[in-house]
């Protein structure tokens, strides 16, 4: 039943949202093919529900083949960035086309966010829950990570500080959502997140609150806080 309902809530926020969100997307659209006259949108291969491939849309801000170069993580700085897509990045509109998952079916609005195929190929015994249920926009670890980044600007590996600085924090907040789902968090999630594109100090406020309401454990109450460096929180869990 809470299955049922959450199919349809995904279904149904996410036709209002492709309806009233159409005239933004359609200009953004409209501005990265004038940037240099290519296809505004990408398709990313992600693995999705139970090992299922499918593609994500996204609004394009990267130029054409960028992810030829083998990197998969992005940093601020990264110079494949195009000039209309930091703006894109920054309002995180480049997520929107995901509504269209939503409609479809292969993702929900909120969950853990999808991962290439690579990536899922290494995840650990516990990190495969989380490709137990259909991925999302949006999760605890989104908003956690929604500086990801300026947390990976300046490294020369990105793809290496990701596994480094991000994946673990992401891949534990991505089990505690599956471990305490209900369509009230989701509902919460959803606000927080918008919240978060404009000021990411008080939608981290938020998330904490929520955190220790469901008795989340002390890591992961520092990692939504955003108060610490990431190494020294996961430096601290291996000194124990």
């Amino acid at each position: 039943m809470e299955q049922i309902a959450k199919r349809s809530i995904d279904l149904t926020i996410s036709l209002i949202g492709l309806v009233v969100l159409s005239p933004i997307l359609g200009i953004a659209c409209i501005a990265i093919w004038y940037d240099d006259f290519r296809n505004p949108i990408y398709f990313a291969k992600r693995v999705g529900k139970k090992g299922a491939i499918f593609k994500m849309y996204k609004l394009r801000s990267m130029k054409i083949n960028a992810d030829l170069t083998g990197v998969s993580s992005t940093s601020v700085d990264d110079n494949r960035i195009t000039g209309i897509g930091k703006i894109i990045r920054r309002y995180k509109l480049d997520e929107l086309m995901q509504l269209c998952n939503v409609f479809v079916g292969n993702m929900s609005l909120v969950g853990p966010r999808p991962n290439t195929l690579e990536a899922v190929n290494g995840y650990s015994i516990d990190e495969r829950k989380l490709i137990s249920i259909n991925p999302g926009i949006t999760d605890f670890s989104s908003i956690v990570f929604s500086n990801e980044g300026e947390i990976l600007k300046e490294h020369i590996d990105a793809d290496k500080a990701y596994e480094d600085l991000i994946r673990p924090g992401k891949s534990m907040l991505g089990l505690f959502y599956i471990d305490n789902q209900s369509m009230f968090l989701d509902l919460q999630l959803i606000v927080i997140s918008i919240i978060s594109i404009f000021s990411r100090k008080k939608a981290l406020q938020y998330l904490v609150s929520i955190l220790r309401k469901l008795n989340a454990n002390n890591l992961l109450i520092r990692l939504a806080s955003g108060q610490e460096p990431l190494h020294a929180i996961y430096e601290s869990i291996k000194s124990r």
